[in-house]
């Protein structure tokens, strides 16, 4: 009797425990957070091409505006007006009382109406006709002319009012580039240095350029 209590005392507990043991709730599991779910980046929108450059302010669109060689006998001078390009001095020939000068420009018109105003600007012409040439350099086209009697001045806006003047001559050149814009090339001044730098006058014209 005595060891059926002894068995039943130790046999409660260890029920007891287990009863116990079984009754807990389970501690959940950690778990890692789902991962978002992967999103692509949109797609940059497309550039559009790159537009052609425009030629910049000033230039011809067949490239560029036009380049000569000076002779050295050209002394380069202030323009007197916006319209000039260039503009230079010829020293004068033995025997003038002055320099000629030799301008250059751009305008509008078509190149028989500029050398008729040329023409114009003198009287007492020892031709009747002026003497005219032409030329091609580098794909521009060239037109010469050559005036001689008494020079009435160039009558352009800004430039001053001169009385006319004698034994006088303009040597000239109307380069036409390709895109069919026109430069001017004026030489006037006294008939002998005038005649006297036409040499080099030509030398220039021969080194006119697309620049």
């Amino acid at each position: 009797m005595t060891m059926i209590k002894l068995r039943s005392a130790m046999v409660l507990p260890l029920v007891a425990a287990l009863a116990a043991a079984c009754s807990k709730t389970p501690e959940p599991t950690a778990t890692s957070a789902p991962e978002p779910p992967a999103t692509s980046k949109p797609a940059a929108p497309a550039q559009p091409a790159a537009a052609p450059k425009a030629p910049a302010a000033g230039q011809q669109a067949a490239g560029a505006e036009l380049a000569w060689d000076a002779p050295a006998s050209f002394e380069s001078a202030p323009n007197p007006n916006s319209m000039r390009k260039a503009t230079y001095k010829v020293k004068r020939a033995a025997g003038d009382t002055e320099d000629a000068e030799l301008s250059v420009s751009q305008a509008g018109g078509s190149v028989d109406a500029n050398i008729t105003r040329w023409v114009g600007q003198f009287s007492d012409k020892s031709d009747d006709a002026p003497k005219r040439s032409e030329l091609k350099v580098n794909d521009i086209k060239v037109t010469v002319v050559e005036v001689k009697g008494t020079f009435a001045g160039s009558g352009m806006p800004g430039m001053p009012a001169s009385s006319p003047k004698p034994n006088q001559a303009l040597l000239g050149a109307i380069a036409e580039t390709p895109s069919g814009e026109l430069w001017f090339f004026k030489m006037t001044g006294p008939e002998k240095t005038v005649t006297g730098a036409r040499a080099d006058f030509e030398k220039l014209l021969n080194s006119l350029r697309a620049k």
